[in-house]
């Protein structure tokens, strides 16, 4: 339209400088006529997009980028077609899963017009149905996933989803290039319940491993408890070590009762830490 105005102020004032020049009214006239056929007849389309054009509302063919001449009244034109890479944002609210969980999904929808043709002459609004579809397939697809795979295994979801958009669009000359899941949200009350079963497991698992780690203890204990009862002096030897390794520390006290003394005969060895520790 701005190629139009210019041509049109160029056509008005070169008739009336006509009509000045040769003391006519006809140029400027003629001028101001040929200005409004070109002010409605020039059209632009700018690189990334094209437009139909329809004459007595038949289809005659697609403008490309640049400028072109359109007849005034007879033809018409479409909307204009961007044929760049496009996103839209689709979102499904409280939609449930398999396993009835109710989530909030947001996911985007990457898509390209590959044949302005088909989207001009196939569906009627190419923007609007992309959208509705997206936002159909992502409530169909929520509903065959359980809430654990939507979390774990978004990228899988989103190439499940591209191919069924893909499918649809096709026919109206659209791709679907990829679709990704933005956010997948679940109720406050219910993220604390899974807070709390969460916990819960980390608990009980503790608990396995600290029962497995008695078990094992008390089974190591019953083998040495063998090994002790089938050989006296190795055990004099164990006790031995313990009482070396407890009094062996500065400042520190051990009682031991005189029947254990004797009975291990630790007395000549309690008398040798003693000069030890004096000297």
């Amino acid at each position: 339209m701005n190629m139009g105005k210019a041509v049109f102020v160029i056509c008005v004032v070169a008739g009336t400088a006509a009509s000045a020049l040769t003391q006519n009214w006809i140029p400027g006239v003629i001028g101001a006529l040929l200005g409004l056929y070109f002010l409605y007849a020039i059209r632009v389309v700018r690189q990334w997009e094209k437009v139909a054009v329809l004459r007595f509302g038949r289809y005659i063919g697609l403008r490309e980028p640049g400028m072109f001449l359109m007849i005034p009244v007879i033809d018409t034109l479409s909307q204009i077609v961007d044929q760049r890479v496009r996103v839209t944002s689709v979102s499904a609210e409280s939609t449930l899963t398999r396993d009835t969980v109710p989530v909030n999904v947001d996911a985007i929808v990457f898509w390209v017009v590959w044949n302005a043709e088909k989207s001009i002459l196939e569906v009627q609004n190419f923007v609007d149905a992309i959208t509705l579809s997206a936002q159909t397939a992502l409530r169909e697809s929520i509903g065959r996933h359980e809430l654990a795979q939507m979390i774990t295994e978004r990228e899988s979801m989103g190439r499940q989803l591209q191919k069924i958009l893909d499918e649809k669009t096709n026919p109206w000359g659209i791709t679907v290039q990829s679709v990704e899941i933005r956010d997948v949200t679940i109720p406050q009350a219910l993220q604390d319940a899974m807070s709390r079963q969460a916990q819960a497991e980390r608990e009980r698992q503790a608990r396995l491993i600290l029962g497995d780690a008695e078990t094992q203890i008390s089974e190591k204990f019953a083998k040495a408890a063998e090994v002790y009862a089938e050989n006296p002096v190795a055990l004099h030897l164990r006790a031995m070590n313990m009482l070396y390794e407890a009094i062996k520390e500065k400042g520190a006290m051990v009682i031991v009762p005189s029947s254990a003394v004797e009975t291990m005969g630790l007395g000549g060895m309690l008398a040798t830490s003693s000069l030890a520790k004096k000297q």
